[in-house]
């Protein structure tokens, strides 16, 4: 597992927030039909006993929301990806099926209410710091372009930035070419929660996607857990 912190800026703004760090190996598949039982069955689910409206009062993400203000970012404008996931569920779209690693991300997304953020590890360059976005600093959000990121929480490499709880960036963005994953759970409140949103994480990768090799660290109350597979 890389180095991975957070900015003293950022933990000012949000005192409460931790990070679950999970790196493994994967295979990519274009569709898992289990898999997908589960996204249809939790989906039905959600819109069975959650409207549009009670999205935003779940615990984690009324939590993101604050925080993303804290910072200095409106959540309306800017949504969370699990708000934006969420809504989707709850208004009939559905999921988008992309592959079994992401997929198997926006199960527990959806399931837990936490905005995941998911990466080609092989694609960052050095370690990770996790701070907030710059005025005019350039990134490309996965599928949307350009996007200001001033005022958001942001992941960073030595090349720049990679990854907010809005969207992932092209640049590290999962692929049919990705071997080795890096999946980054963000709390602002809750270490007990997230403890079970990782341990249903790493649960689906090595059902769906073969993870082997799995580490798992949480930030910053550690920085040395590690379970090896």
């Amino acid at each position: 597992m890389r180095t991975i912190w957070i900015e003293e800026q950022l933990k000012k703004a949000c005192p409460d927030i931790h990070l679950s760090c999970i790196s493994c190996s994967v295979s990519i598949q274009g569709f898992q039909e289990d898999l997908w039982k589960l996204v249809d069955a939790k989906s039905q689910e959600i819109m069975e006993n959650l409207t549009i409206e009670e999205i935003r009062h779940n615990p984690n993400i009324a939590a993101a929301r604050e925080a993303y203000k804290a910072c200095g970012k409106d959540p309306a404008r800017y949504r969370l990806s699990a708000e934006a996931l969420l809504r989707r569920v709850v208004s009939g779209k559905g999921l988008y099926q992309i592959n079994n690693v992401v997929d198997l991300l926006n199960l527990v997304s959806i399931s837990t209410g936490f905005s995941i953020g998911g990466y080609d590890d092989d694609k960052i360059v050095g370690d990770i710091v996790m701070g907030i976005g710059r005025p005019y600093e350039p990134y490309n959000g996965l599928g949307r372009g350009e996007m200001n990121i001033e005022g958001m929480p942001v992941f960073r490499d030595e090349k720049g930035s990679f990854g907010t709880s809005t969207s992932d960036s092209e640049r590290t963005g999962v692929s049919e070419n990705t071997r080795r994953f890096l999946m980054v759970i963000v709390s602002y409140q809750s270490i007990k929660m997230l403890a079970e949103a990782t341990q249903m994480a790493i649960k689906y990768l090595k059902e769906f996607a073969e993870g082997k090799n799995v580490e798992a660290v949480i930030v910053p109350q550690c920085t040395q857990r590690k379970n090896g597979v």
